[in-house]
């Protein structure tokens, strides 16, 4: 299942004419913000600004394109009911045993595959516009904007996996505890190690350009990590998705809050989701300097 985060791979990813005025709008708006009052240092410039124009600009995308963004949502769902329909015409009853980690899991999938890929398509979109040195002119810095750019993408996964989430309860008849004081906090620090990921492969694409085959790859590789049976093998807590997926699970299953959970499985999952995302923002900022270095923001 190939996912565009944007929201633009049918008619942006072919370069409209309106697309690429939008976006080069949006990229001129992104330069130029935090310079408004004109002497004003980037220390004293509002963060508010740049991610006012980014989520915009995210909006400007999904509501312009309602017909793709339409089939990006059923695309998804689809998926899901051939799962779910399917392992239940092979299992039977048998499936009714898995059914709460199926729909904790496609929530978590879809949390993951727009998180990750939010970032890593976004370098490759860019590029295509011809806006991406656009984004280096910005006050703030490159670094800086793609942060807010993974902050407003981790917001439209979570819209995105709602929604399925509220489709996904009453076809299978079956309605998880969804106590937001606990399912946020632990989604968030879950998808913190999948952005690390995505700032990886975001890196890479400035380098390296065309990726996109592998991005699919690799977003792939994230059901198996939600999967994991981390109760079973403790060292599995260490990869991206694992731990977080199980607590998240245990919470939305079985109704367990936040502050029920161990102070140490907590301590983990908050430690290696630090650790990725640290480790993936700098590998994207060696990236960005090589590709400055080598003069390669300007190709495709």
């Amino acid at each position: 299942m190939t996912t565009d985060p944007d929201g633009s791979d049918g008619a942006a990813g072919r370069g409209s004419e309106s697309t690429r005025t939008t976006d080069a709008g949006d990229s001129s708006a992104l330069a130029a913000t935090g310079t408004a009052s004109g002497t004003a240092s980037i220390a004293d410039a509002s963060i508010l600004p740049l991610l006012r124009v980014i989520a915009k600009k995210q909006f400007v995308l999904l509501v312009r394109y309602p017909l793709n963004t339409l089939s990006r949502f059923l695309t998804m769902l689809i998926f899901f009911l051939v799962v779910f329909f399917g392992g239940r015409a092979v299992a039977g009853p048998a499936i009714t045993e898995s059914l709460d980690g199926i729909i904790v899991g496609f929530f978590l999938f879809t949390l993951a595959i727009t998180g990750y890929a939010g970032l890593a398509w976004n370098v490759t979109r860019e590029a295509q516009w011809g806006t991406l040195e656009r984004l280096f002119m910005s006050p703030y810095g490159f670094g800086t904007v793609m942060a807010v750019k993974a902050v407003v993408n981790v917001c439209l996964s979570f819209l995105w996996a709602t929604a399925l989430l509220l489709v996904m309860m009453p076809v299978t008849g079956r309605w998880l505890s969804v106590d937001v004081v606990t399912v946020v906090p632990l989604a968030a620090l879950t998808l913190a190690s999948v952005i690390g990921i995505g700032f990886c492969f975001a890196g890479l694409a400035l380098v390296y350009k065309r990726l996109e085959n592998l991005f699919q790859l690799v977003q792939f590789g994230f059901v198996p990590l939600i999967a994991a049976p981390v109760w079973s093998y403790e060292w599995l807590k260490l990869l991206p998705l694992a731990h977080g997926s199980f607590l998240t699970r245990v919470a939305m299953s079985e109704g367990v809050r936040l502050w029920e959970f161990p102070a140490s499985e907590l301590a983990v999952l908050t430690a290696v989701s630090a650790a990725y995302l640290a480790a993936g923002y700098y590998c994207f900022v060696l990236a960005s300097r090589k590709a400055r270095r080598e003069g390669l923001l300007g190709h495709y």
